[in-house]
């Protein structure tokens, strides 16, 4: 169990599962650009992050912006949307009669990628209210603003080790202060900390290999 001081951000689940060093370079050293792609998606956010909706639809209740944490995982952070469907299988909430499955919806702005970024964040949202409203969470959606679909998440046992185990790393480069170094990645060119970041260093010999290979005629 982590203590709250040590809570890191959930957000950065996709970010490291993306790039560690985005994610040390962003979290740990503080920095950040915009790009296009970054404030396209702060707009988009804006709109499920309004707090001041809460929506009941017969047997649907449905919350924006809500603030989630855990414990177990050392991580706090704000759900876009959760649904709440009536099921004999859910859980009590004040002001609302029966029981109410939990179900996080997220909001990104372009396509589905094709690592598994967005569904560990998700998975971790998941974990979080699972451990705030005692209660299990078989599944969530992640809804695409460029296609306009959801794609529905299965929070398996695999996937959420997953977050546990990028956490538990996240916690332990946290402590350490540690940028990882670069590792370039086709994804290097849209990142909107290129120029910071530098990826094309990664390609450069170090000192000791330019010397190396210089004594063997390389």
């Amino acid at each position: 169990m982590y203590q709250e001081d040590d809570y890191l951000m959930l957000s950065g689940l996709q970010h490291f599962a993306y790039c560690r060093r985005q994610w040390a370079l962003i979290h740990i050293e503080q920095q950040w650009a915009e790009n296009e792609r970054t404030v396209d998606g702060q707009i988009f956010h804006a709109v499920a992050h309004d707090k001041g909706r809460i929506e009941k639809r017969g047997d649907l209740l449905i919350t924006r912006g809500l603030p989630i944490k855990s414990a177990q995982l050392g991580m706090s952070g704000i759900c876009d949307v959760v649904e709440f469907h009536k099921s004999a299988e859910g859980v009590s909430l004040a002001s609302y009669e029966g029981l109410w499955q939990p179900y996080p919806v997220e909001y990104k702005k372009g396509l589905p990628k094709l690592n598994e970024a967005d569904e560990l964040q998700l998975c971790g949202q998941a974990i979080c209210l699972e451990e705030m409203l005692l209660c299990r969470i078989p599944g969530g959606s992640l809804f695409y603003g460029e296609n306009r679909r959801r794609k529905a998440v299965e929070f398996t046992d695999e996937l959420r080790r997953k977050v546990f185990d990028m956490a538990k790393e996240m916690h332990d480069l946290w402590e350490k202060g540690y940028t990882p170094r670069v590792k370039p990645q086709k994804g290097c060119n849209a990142c909107s900390l290129k120029e910071i970041c530098v990826p094309r260093l990664g390609r450069v010999k170090s000192v000791s290999a330019y010397i190396e290979g210089s004594l063997s005629g390389e």
